[in-house]
């Protein structure tokens, strides 16, 4: 009954009891007695009430509609919030999965991702501890009524499970379940996904309202899944792009070198022709010089190329692995502090990365630092990475305002990601940070 249907209710029910009730006086004799008009008037205030009653009871059906609908529109605009957020794929995944088993009652949910081969790439759960998950083991592989929703797209109610005969029942330590509400996970790219709801609180049975609910919040599962899809697929892309960026520079830094070589050794044979060996002799050494600056450029640039970020790897451990290698390959001291509370927002790791590769391929240059910090830092506002080398010989090393090749190069990448980037000599060496707001 809708709100429109008890509008029409309130008006026609006393016009239609009024005249109910004339006609049954005027249908009896002209002198009724006061105990039939009384008996009328019960009738009437009877009807009355269990209309009222009627009345009231509609309006609290539909007064439950709406702040159901409404709770769930408020679950569904936050999880769009939390897709469109700077999140890991696991994090809003699981926040999706914990919105709709909170909205609709139930005490336990899970979300599976699957790849284009159907193997179960992410399993996460809701409504059971760490310790409960890792006490039942591995992921599921699929069989029984999880592979019914993953390779034929259907969807379940089921008030129990072990009397269905496709269920293949549960692992050892797995919490006992009995009712069921699943739907798949359509997405547009090559993965898809699966979104289940186990135990109704209270022992009730999952509605077909709880399964248009739960569709909508499948929708929002496969959004968050294609976009992290897209983001993978554009930072393999940029990574690829500065890959062959580095390869160009190594290229054409080489060329550079054989040329001097080149021009080098011709100098030094004229002058071993005229018989000028000291003057050769410095030619060879200046050759030498060359070939130990070329040969570091080198080092540097294939460390470069081999850590740079990926989707399966977190920055933390990528500047990790860089720092011991640029260690091993400088001499030079290095410390890493990274905030614990520490969120790189998705697009920013690959010009991070190389802006901290590039700020230390200037210390090894133009510095005799014997020691350098790197401090990666949580802001509520955004974030701020640090290069400091300390007892510096600052041996052409750029001011602050310069226009050196590397600064230069750590600016842009700086304005790509909307941030700032400010250098110059502190007391006792050189700083670099770089500052990108949320």
């Amino acid at each position: 009954m809708t709100l429109k249907h008890l509008r029409w209710l309130a008006v026609i029910a006393p016009i239609a009891l009024v005249l109910l009730l004339e006609y049954v006086r005027s249908s009896t004799v002209g002198a009724a007695s006061m105990r039939s008009r009384i008996l009328l008037d019960g009738v009437a205030a009877a009807i009355l009430v269990l209309v009222s009653v009627l009345t009231v009871r509609a309006i609290a059906r539909m007064q439950r509609r709406l702040v159901r609908h409404n709770e769930e529109l408020l679950a569904l605009h936050g999880a769009g919030l939390d897709v469109s957020a700077e999140l890991s794929l696991d994090v809003v995944l699981n926040k999706v999965v914990e919105r709709a088993r909170t909205l609709v009652g139930s005490r336990y949910g899970a979300l599976s991702v699957v790849k284009a081969d159907g193997t179960i790439q992410n399993f996460l759960t809701s409504g059971v501890s760490p310790e409960e998950r890792a006490r039942i083991g591995p992921p599921p592989t699929g069989h029984g009524l999880l592979g019914v929703v993953l390779r034929e797209g259907e969807r379940l109610r089921l008030p129990d499970i072990g009397r269905d005969p496709r269920s293949y029942g549960f692992p050892p330590n797995h919490p006992m379940m009995h009712s069921l509400l699943a739907v798949p996970v359509i997405c547009k790219g090559p993965f898809a996904g699966n979104l289940y709801l186990s135990e109704k609180e209270h022992g009730a049975q999952f509605t077909a309202g709880d399964e248009e609910t739960l569709e909508r919040f499948a929708v929002q599962a496969a959004i968050a899944i294609d976009n992290a899809y897209l983001h993978r697929q554009v930072a393999d892309l940029a990574v690829a792009q500065e890959r062959l960026h580095i390869a160009h520079e190594m290229h054409d830094g080489i060329a550079q070198v054989l040329g001097y070589v080149n021009t080098k050794v011709q100098a030094a044979n004229a002058y071993l022709s005229q018989g000028k060996s000291d003057e050769a002799g410095a030619q060879l050494n200046e050759l030498a010089l060359a070939a130990r600056d070329a040969y570091g450029d080198l080092r540097e640039s294939l460390v470069n190329l081999r850590t740079l970020p990926s989707a399966e790897r977190m920055v933390s451990s990528v500047l990790e692995e860089y720092l011991d290698r640029w260690k091993a390959a400088s001499g030079v001291s290095t410390q890493l502090t990274i905030d614990p509370d520490l969120r790189i927002p998705p697009g920013i790791e690959l010009q991070l990365i190389r802006i901290v590769q590039e700020a230390l391929t200037n210390v090894r240059k133009h510095a005799a630092a014997a020691r350098v910090e790197l401090r990666l830092a949580y802001e509520p506002a955004g974030t701020r990475l640090t290069v400091e080398d300390f007892e510096s010989g600052q041996n052409g090393r750029a001011e602050a305002g310069g226009s050196g090749y590397g600064l230069t190069g750590m600016r842009e990448r700086a304005e790509l990601l909307g941030g700032t980037l400010t250098a110059g000599r502190t007391s006792d060496g050189f700083r670099v940070e770089l500052w990108v707001p949320r």
